[in-house]
């Protein structure tokens, strides 16, 4: 049987998308790999390693395949689609209005500010901050369980990478 090279890239392609929304469907728990990598995903590859680095869709960056633990770090475009799709509180660190406006520029958020959350969060997972009302502020790494973010009164609870408003500040650039 002979394969054309476009028949080689599709069956490469197909693979890649296995494999990118198999990792996605474990690191949060549930299966969303379908939903959050449809098929018409772009997938570019390390140009040292060859490896899968980023996932794009309708032009924009979703999510950054880590090499040093292999699970994705979410782009606030990638957060909104996640929480969509995910089932409260799946992801979800849910924090005090009257932080909302520090969280959204992008600072850390406090144990002690936190409302509710995911109680299967683990230390250095993907963390999604979202206010009351379910409306995303941030993203980030976990630095607690999301038992002892509930439990505790001090230390940081979510090292946020990205506030909102700061997604928005470089998009305007």
């Amino acid at each position: 049987m002979k394969i054309s090279e476009r028949g080689f890239c599709l069956v490469i392609k197909d693979l890649e998308l296995n494999k990118i929304r198999g990792i996605v469907n474990y690191q949060f728990r549930q299966n969303v790999g379908h939903t959050l990598f449809c098929d018409d995903v772009k997938i570019i590859h390390s140009k040292k390693t060859g490896r899968i680095r980023y996932v794009f869709s309708d032009g924009k960056l979703i999510a950054i395949l880590r090499p040093k633990n292999g699970l994705f770090s979410l782009t606030i475009f990638g957060a909104h689609k996640l929480l969509s799709i995910l089932e409260k509180p799946r992801a979800r660190v849910v924090i005090q209005d009257e932080i909302k406006e520090f969280i959204l520029k992008g600072r850390n958020v406090f144990a002690k500010h936190v409302v509710a959350t995911d109680k299967e969060i683990r230390v250095g997972e993907e963390a999604i901050v979202t206010d009351k009302e379910d409306k995303l502020m941030a993203i980030g790494k976990a630095l607690m369980s999301g038992k002892e973010m509930l439990a505790f009164n001090r230390g940081v609870a979510v090292k946020v990478r990205k506030g909102v408003m700061e997604e928005d500040e470089d998009c305007g650039e």
